[in-house]
């Protein structure tokens, strides 16, 4: 199992694990990780990842006997990463991807968020993420598209994980959590603009950071981050919120959360506190996790869930795997979510998500020659 981080600006290459740790059913989760703490105990760097399902382990309200049929947890036991790898810049020829489809029509989808506004106007949930996936094929080597796929959108926390039977491509924009010693942060993404057309390509980053539509969202995120944070950590803090980013087709909000938590404290107690971030769950955030599992059509995977790694020290880096590739040999999945609060419209949201997958598309068959 090979993994490739670039968190900003970064890279680090995990390479020819000692052993690689995993589980496919919600009961292994806990178990999984004093296995990786026990490696980290004796000086090894664990990388790799967790599903979004491994997230239901975590809540007594949650937790089913359930198995899964892809990995919930699996990491990789490294002597040490290898700093700057192969960068993901330079060009790479011969990929194509082809046969885009959805697994949901826009009909079902307009009950979906018909549903949704219906918790929220019953004061059940005051936001969903609500998620569906693209499907398509892919034609190159998985490093290639991955390469290829970020140079058409340059990110802060992209990953490329080789697991021998399915590739991870992560084009993610956003961190999750970020731990050196007793400082941890977190900056969760709620707001999308697009940087279609003139007058949005100059002026889309002010009208993002000023519309109150997404700043409600945004802060109300945040907040649920902060009260996660809360349960672990002391001195919480939103010390920037409604800070605009720009990439190639369109512009995203985040705010940043800090605080200060014992340095000592094992990674089960950190992810069981705050995974899954609430930036792709919705508030409050187990609540809207049960709505999810009823209403989303399948499991979202490696979708939302964490990439990264953790330190013999304890620190650790992880994204939140959005515009991320799932790879089994050239079938390719990819999740697309967007925040549902109660003046959403289907039309919106469905015109928000083609934007957020508008990357792919210009990857398509016949688009790049």
């Amino acid at each position: 199992m090979k993994v490739m981080t670039f968190f900003e600006n970064k890279p680090l290459l995990f390479r020819e694990p000692m052993e690689v740790i995993s589980c496919y059913k919600l009961d292994e989760v806990a178990e999984c990780f004093q296995r990786v703490k026990r490696r980290l105990d004796k000086g090894f760097f664990a990388a790799g990842f967790l599903s979004y399902e491994a997230g239901y382990s975590f809540e007594d309200k949650l937790f089913r006997d359930d198995s899964y049929d892809f990995p919930l947890f699996q990491f990789g036991i490294y002597e040490h990463p290898e700093a700057n790898p192969e960068e993901p810049q330079r060009a790479a020829s011969g990929c194509r991807i082809k046969d885009i489809r959805r697994n949901i029509s826009m009909g079902d989808y307009s009950r979906d968020i018909k549903k949704i506004i219906g918790f929220i106007e019953n004061g059940e949930v005051y936001q969903i993420t609500y998620c569906i996936k693209s499907f398509f094929r892919a034609e190159g080597r998985p490093y290639d598209i991955f390469r290829e796929l970020f140079r058409i959108q340059p990110v802060p926390y992209s990953a490329f994980i080789d697991a021998g039977n399915f590739h991870v491509l992560s084009l993610s924009p956003e961190l999750f959590l970020k731990k050196k010693g007793v400082r941890i942060m977190s900056k969760p993404m709620k707001g999308t603009w697009s940087r279609q057309g003139l007058l949005n390509g100059i002026l889309g980053g002010f009208r993002l950071k000023h519309d109150g539509k997404n700043r409600a969202e945004n802060v109300m995120i945040a907040d649920l981050l902060r009260n996660d944070l809360g349960r672990i950590g002391r001195d919480i803090r939103a010390p920037k919120l409604f800070e605009v980013a720009g990439y190639r087709t369109l512009y995203q909000m985040t705010s940043t959360v800090t605080g200060i938590i014992d340095p000592a404290l094992p990674p089960y107690d950190v992810f069981r506190a705050v995974f899954p971030s609430g930036s792709v769950t919705g508030a409050p955030r187990i609540r809207a996790m049960e709505v999810i599992r009823d209403i989303e059509k399948e499991p979202r995977k490696i979708y939302t869930g964490a990439i990264g790694y953790i330190t013999p020290g304890n620190d650790m880096f992880f994204n939140i795997p959005i515009r991320t590739v799932l790879m089994q040999n050239d079938e390719c999945e990819m999740g697309i979510g967007g925040g549902i609060v109660w003046d959403s419209t289907a039309k919106g949201e469905w015109e928000e998500s083609l934007l957020k997958a508008k990357f792919i598309d210009e990857l398509a068959e016949g688009q790049l020659e």
